[in-house]
């Protein structure tokens, strides 16, 4: 069966989960921090590369005060209380996103956290964390304007090449597969470049409820499909063949 390389998910329906339970909020997000571990532990079983979690939008600041607190809260105690275990499993750590709007206290969290496990191999976590497609594009620009303000970069070589190299995760394969749970069929403002060419997988189950069953039947619904990034059903065959023969 076809792996993917990288999988991205936006793990969604915390919040309904607690809410038909007559919980709080913050109740559905402790939940769904469990379910991470199981979507980590299923790719470093299957070998997968690497795994993009979009854990907190940019939007998600307009969220109330309440909930938001909560959400750090939980956000400091799983880089508390998590980073070894995924350090001694060769789990590398990375975040994306504005960090500059956490707290001091955070941030510093975040960048322990990926000095602790920058030499691991076994899988690329990426947390998504006060990060939006667009904004991630827009600091591309940025950064495109600036090489070429400073003459590292001529106006004729600024290509889609010139652009992924500096869009976030510019260093890793783009997402196979992106997996939503919580019924949305929707990217949400998320890796809105990197899933150019990128298998949509959709389901109603709310994200504390995820098991390695369901992200089986993602992997097995993603084996099923031919992937012609632009091309006929017929190139793709005959390339195929080339690559068997070579």
């Amino acid at each position: 069966m076809t792996i993917p390389r990288h999988i991205a998910v936006i793990m969604d329906g915390n919040g309904r989960w607690a809410e038909r339970r007559k919980r709080p909020r913050a109740i559905g997000h402790r939940a769904g921090a469990r379910a991470v571990n199981v979507c980590i532990d299923f790719c470093l079983e299957r070998g997968i590369e690497a795994l993009t979690l979009f854990a907190f939008s940019s939007e998600n600041w307009g969220r109330p005060e309440e909930e938001v607190g909560a959400l750090m809260k939980l956000f400091m105690g799983a880089l508390e209380r998590e980073v070894d275990e995924l350090d001694r499993r060769g789990v590398r750590v990375r975040f994306i996103g504005e960090r500059e709007r956490f707290s001091a206290a955070i941030s510093e969290r975040m960048n322990a956290a990926e000095r602790q496990t920058q030499a691991n191999t076994r899988l690329n976590l990426v947390i998504a964390a006060s990060y939006g497609g667009r904004q991630d594009i827009a600091q591309a620009a940025r950064a495109i304007a600036a090489d070429v303000a400073a003459g590292r970069l001529q106006l004729h070589e600024i290509d889609e090449q010139a652009v992924a190299a500096r869009m976030s995760l510019a260093d890793l394969p783009a997402p196979d597969l992106f997996i939503r749970t919580g019924g949305d069929h929707r990217i949400s403002n998320f890796l809105l470049w990197q899933l150019a060419y990128t298998e949509l997988w959709f389901t109603d189950l709310l994200w504390p409820e995820l098991d390695a069953a369901t992200l089986q039947r993602a992997l097995e619904d993603f084996a099923q499909r031919e992937r012609r990034f632009g091309l006929t059903g017929a190139q793709i065959a005959g390339q195929a063949m080339e690559n068997t023969s070579a």
